[in-house]
């Protein structure tokens, strides 16, 4: 079907509009990159855009001869698997829990999780909290607190709300358990809203360095990617502070700053999630939009 003036515009502007809104979205990435394969006192000057104006390979070196960043890059991905399986498994449950509109005193449970998203403890709390249950200095401290988000259990309980009730009532008439209704009906059905908390976990996960300094008393044992990151960048900054370091530094032909250091920083840390979501994104978009049409 030939299409008339009008729609030939319409479709042009809208062409126009997506190439200029990808290029918004995707030029500060680029431009981050570039920096960081720029030389540091270079870059200090500015102006540097789609490709590196003196290139140099000197912030990537210093972070890959860190002794310890394969050890740390390690601890990384147990962490950041091993937290997104059991993050969503227990987000699964207790979505699915809440979801049933029989379950008693289900509006008093949904208010109290609702509540903790606006209202915390606190840092010292948590840290308490944490030690009492003998977590500090333990892999697990990864793991255990970070197994639920209230978030993600509300968005998985709209999808399990929205699926036919038919289904749960029929499993449930056949003799099956709630467990096995959830594993074997529930779930295959929900694989947007799985790919999409999996993908917000797996984020959390892998970018978080905090905790890392806060529960497990700098143990080389226990440290993660980004924090042996954190860790050479704030020593990067220290060093461009003192002015015998910098000198020293500039005699040997290494001129770092921490502007290159944490540009890249970010493409490591940045690179493998932007790797992975390709593979989740038609799954992606289809649980953010969970409820969004109805009817």
């Amino acid at each position: 079907m030939k299409k008339s003036a009008g729609e030939r515009v319409f479709d042009g502007i809208n062409y126009v509009f997506l190439l200029v809104l990808g290029f918004v979205t995707a030029f500060p990435f680029w431009n981050i990159f570039v920096n960081s394969f720029n030389d540091g006192r270079d870059a200090m000057r500015g102006s540097i855009y789609f490709w590196p104006r003196k290139f140099s390979v000197e912030a990537y070196r210093a972070i890959f001869n860190e002794s310890s960043l394969m050890h740390a890059t390690n601890v990384s991905i147990a962490r950041t698997v091993l937290g997104t399986l059991l993050g969503l498994l227990c987000t699964a449950i207790l979505a699915y829990l809440l979801s049933n509109r029989e379950l008693v005193f289900r509006r008093g449970i949904l208010f109290f999780f609702v509540f903790t998203m606006y209202f915390s403890g606190g840092l010292i709390p948590d840290f308490m909290l944490l030690k009492k249950l003998h977590l500090y200095n333990s892999f697990l401290v990864y793991i255990v607190p970070t197994a639920i988000s209230v978030w993600n259990v509300m968005v998985m309980r709209q999808f399990f709300e929205e699926l036919p009730p038919s289904l749960a009532e029929s499993a449930r008439i056949d003799g099956a358990s709630e467990l096995r209704t959830l594993r074997s009906i529930i779930l295959p059905m929900s694989t947007p809203v799985l790919a999409t908390i999996a993908l917000m976990i797996g984020v959390q996960q892998w970018t978080t360095w905090f905790d890392t300094y806060m529960y497990t008393s700098g143990s080389k044992e226990l440290a993660t990617l980004q924090g042996v990151l954190v860790k050479i960048l704030m020593e990067t900054q220290i060093q461009s502070m003192d002015p015998q370091q910098a000198s020293r530094l500039e005699q040997s032909g290494t001129i770092l700053t921490p502007e290159v250091i944490k540009m890249a920083t970010i493409t490591i840390t940045t690179v493998p999630i932007m790797m992975v979501y390709p593979f989740l994104q038609k799954y992606f978009v289809g649980g953010l939009t969970v409820g969004a049409v109805k009817g």
